[in-house]
């Protein structure tokens, strides 16, 4: 993995940083192996009617070891078919019949093939024995590859009682029967379920005892710390992971979204400040961050609050949850609540007691009432922050993170009516990426629009003043509000900007393009200043700006131009 020494303020680095949330995708380079899962999954479906049960707590990283089974079985020429019981409709499951003819005609339709389910379903033989025969004398016998079959979320089968049992006993019947039919060796099956089987089951016709079992586990400290080089944190010293796990332990989704905010934040920080060492801006931003990470102003804020709920949605749950939290050691549970709450990765099964998975649990809901019914209460905060997040989104630039032009208008005309009652002086700052539209063209918009993230934050971060606003103006326009700042002072900022965003280094060299000034992003810029009178507006500022930006632009570029408002006669500064 070449690509991972890249340097952390490459804007490349940017591009290819993942989001967790969803599956790591298979060229992703922020990956990491489990202990050998991927080796023994991939060996036990190259056997004939080999089966393979994964086990694993939500957002654990099955969907994405499911990715890697599958990209292995189509490199070895078989043919694949997902069901994810997540994504069926609840009429799916009204009844055993309807259940198994959905699946056929999946299967079916994933290996190209006609349904022709009529054909085989005899309602005399029965759903089972129909569907059985449907896989061996039609799907079997139409495909003479392998087929690996991969069954997501198989729990979900649990909570259905009126088929839960018949369809498990099919499954283990499949793989009995490859013991001595080359037919059916070759199915091949992968089942994946986030909670333990608590549905009794004669041992002779259960899948979950038999086949290949991986559970995933946590990351351990060594994979932490591979992860977190991989983002560019190159921490020496093992206090830091120790800080990080000893609050979210090895999860992979919670160490992963943390190490992708630290690198934002770290790239940011030295997109700026290059004489700041690494190590210490992340050591840094990783206390803030773990500070926060139990409050609703973290970054697992919408996960928790999530977790909050789904728990709060069922008392008996909300009650059992609450006798771990408040427990000093691990406890026993009824086996169906411990069950759910380990599918939802709260706590952790130590033989018939369970205990809380991290510390950022026991800190965001210590204090909690989880048993008392206040869901409309729940309910009632949650719209409350959803409706402050609604409106700060409003006034933010999805893409740049810095203010919108809503915001721009909107503070501009209040900064503009407080300088007027002051009798100080307001200064107004417009910037233009140079040949941006070029750049779009040559690079392609997802670097465009990591250009004018790092932009964005760059020119933030040049501003030294509370009041002081950044907004994205339009497109590749950005504006700079400074209120009680003359225009020598606005000059010093408008300069620092300038040299800034120079020195990012973004590479700008088309080879098809010739002439360019610069081989590097570039960015020109117009300055006006007032003190705001009953004799002029915040528009004629505005447009004084404006006029100064495009002279800026007129006389080559990379520059900065300040204009007077009395007589628009402007003066370029290099």
């Amino acid at each position: 993995m070449a690509g991972l020494q890249k340097s952390p303020n490459s804007i490349q680095t940017v591009a290819e940083l993942d989001f967790p949330g969803g599956p790591i995708p298979l060229d992703s380079p922020f990956y990491i192996e489990r202990s050998g899962a991927e080796a023994l999954a991939c060996a036990e479906i190259s056997k004939p009617g080999g089966l393979v049960r994964i086990k694993a707590p939500k957002k654990m990283g099955k969907s994405s070891l499911m990715l890697r089974i599958i990209d292995a079985a189509v490199d070895r020429g078989y043919r694949t078919v997902t069901l994810d019981f997540q994504q069926a409709d609840t009429a799916v499951f009204a009844s055993l019949d309807k259940f198994l003819r959905w699946l056929c005609v999946n299967v079916a339709r994933q290996l190209k093939l006609e349904p022709n389910i009529d054909e085989f379903w005899d309602e005399d033989m029965g759903s089972k024995v129909s569907c059985t025969l449907y896989f061996e004398n039609y799907l079997l016998e139409q495909i003479d590859s392998p087929i690996v079959l991969v069954i997501n979320e198989i729990n979900r089968v649990f909570e259905r009682t009126n088929i839960a049992q018949d369809f498990l006993s099919v499954i283990r019947f499949w793989y009995e029967q490859a013991r001595a039919s080359k037919t059916w060796q070759k199915l091949r099956i992968v089942v994946m379920h986030s909670t333990e089987i608590y549905i009794p089951l004669n041992l002779n016709q259960s899948p979950f005892n038999v086949g290949m079992p991986i559970k995933l586990s946590e990351f351990t400290s060594e994979q932490v710390q591979d992860l977190a080089c991989r983002h560019g944190l190159n921490w020496s010293e093992s206090a830091p992971i120790e800080q990080l796990m000893n609050m979210v332990g090895g999860h992979p989704y919670l160490v992963h979204l943390a190490l992708y905010h630290l690198a934002i934040l770290l790239q940011n920080r030295l997109s700026v400040d290059r004489e700041e060492p690494a190590e210490e801006v992340g050591r840094a931003e990783l206390a803030e961050l773990l500070t926060a990470a139990p409050t609703h102003s973290g970054i697992y804020s919408d996960y928790l609050q999530n977790q909050s709920i789904a728990i709060q949605q069922q008392p008996e749950l909300a009650s059992a949850f609450q006798q771990v939290v408040d427990a000093k050691n691990s406890i026993h549970l009824e086996p169906l609540m411990a069950y759910q709450l380990d599918s939802m990765g709260l706590v952790k099964l130590e033989g018939n007691n369970c205990s809380l998975s991290c510390e950022l649990y026991r800190l965001y809901f210590q204090g909690q009432n989880l048993c008392e019914d206040k869901w409309s209460v729940v309910r009632f905060e949650q719209l409350q922050q959803e409706n402050q997040r609604l409106q700060a989104l409003v006034n933010v630039d999805e893409l740049t993170q810095i203010g919108n032009r809503r915001h721009f208008d909107s503070c501009l005309r209040t900064e503009w009516e407080h300088m007027a009652r002051e009798g100080s002086p307001i200064s107004l700052i417009l910037c233009d990426l140079d040949y941006f539209k070029i750049y779009n063209d040559t690079y392609g918009h997802q670097a465009g629009d990591d250009c004018l993230r790092l932009v964005a934050q760059t020119i933030r971060r040049s501003l030294q003043r509370p009041a002081d606003v950044a907004a994205r103006y339009g497109g590749e326009e950005f504006a700079v509000i400074l209120p009680e700042t003359d225009a020598s002072a606005a000059v010093v900022v408008a300069e620092q900007i300038r040299a800034k965003v120079k020195d990012l280094k973004i590479v700008f060299n088309p080879k098809s393009l010739d002439g360019l000034p610069n081989s590097v992003v570039t960015i020109s810029l117009g300055i006006a200043s007032v003190v705001p009178s009953e004799e002029n507006d915040a528009t004629a500022l505005l447009l004084a700006a404006d006029e100064a930006l495009y002279d800026s632009k007129r006389q080559g570029r990379d520059r900065l131009t300040m204009s007077t408002l009395l007589n628009f006669r402007f003066a370029a500064v290099n």
